[in-house]
């Protein structure tokens, strides 16, 4: 096994579902001060915020229970207002299809083949919150499959802080989903 493999090997993968645009390293952003750019920045720059104020509600929440309790149900307000703004701009990125996330990469099938050790620029809305991220990636792998299509495996590349935790805190919130839905599932039984 190769360095990079286990690299790899040590993030969580999920199956999820996503909206996903593949790039060119060089198409990185949509005609500037176009409406789908915009809402696509207003969304990440949305949860971005939503990341950084989360200490501070811990904070909050140490001396004033009923302020933070308050807050938290405005915070849920601005995310379905996002969860909204993101229907509008799956129509620009395309529809969800499904795929294996983790920190550090993403696979995911695609009707044209894309070289391998190529770069590229990942413009994704992670589901049901809308969190819109546009990541630096490199593929690593492209094989065709018996359907015509291709299957690409990528790995995220110069990932900031706050992309990464922005990552795996919706892997975690969709394990934590999985987990509750199957408990559910086995006290049905």
């Amino acid at each position: 096994m190769t360095e990079d493999t286990e690299d790899r090997r040590e993030y969580y993968r999920i199956e999820d579902v996503v909206a996903l645009q593949i790039l060119p390293s060089e198409e990185a952003q949509t005609v500037p001060g176009s409406g789908s750019s915009q809402l696509f920045d207003l969304l990440g720059e949305l949860h971005q915020l939503d990341f950084e104020a989360q200490y501070l509600l811990r904070q909050i929440a140490e001396g004033n229970r009923t302020l933070a309790n308050y807050l938290k149900v405005q915070n849920k307000r601005i995310d379905l207002l996002g969860q909204a703004l993101a229907q509008g701009l799956l129509k620009d990125i395309g529809p969800v299809r499904p795929v294996i996330l983790s920190e550090g990469g993403i696979s995911f099938t695609h009707d044209q083949p894309l070289e391998e050790d190529s770069h590229c620029r990942l413009k994704m809305v992670l589901m049901p919150q809308g969190l819109g991220l546009l990541l630096q990636a490199r593929v690593l792998g492209c094989q065709p499959r018996t359907d015509g299509r291709f299957a690409i495996g990528t790995s995220f590349e110069a990932l900031t802080d706050a992309q990464r935790q922005l990552l795996a805190r919706h892997i975690l919130q969709k394990q934590a989903t999985e987990r509750r839905l199957a408990r559910e599932t086995l006290q049905g039984d």
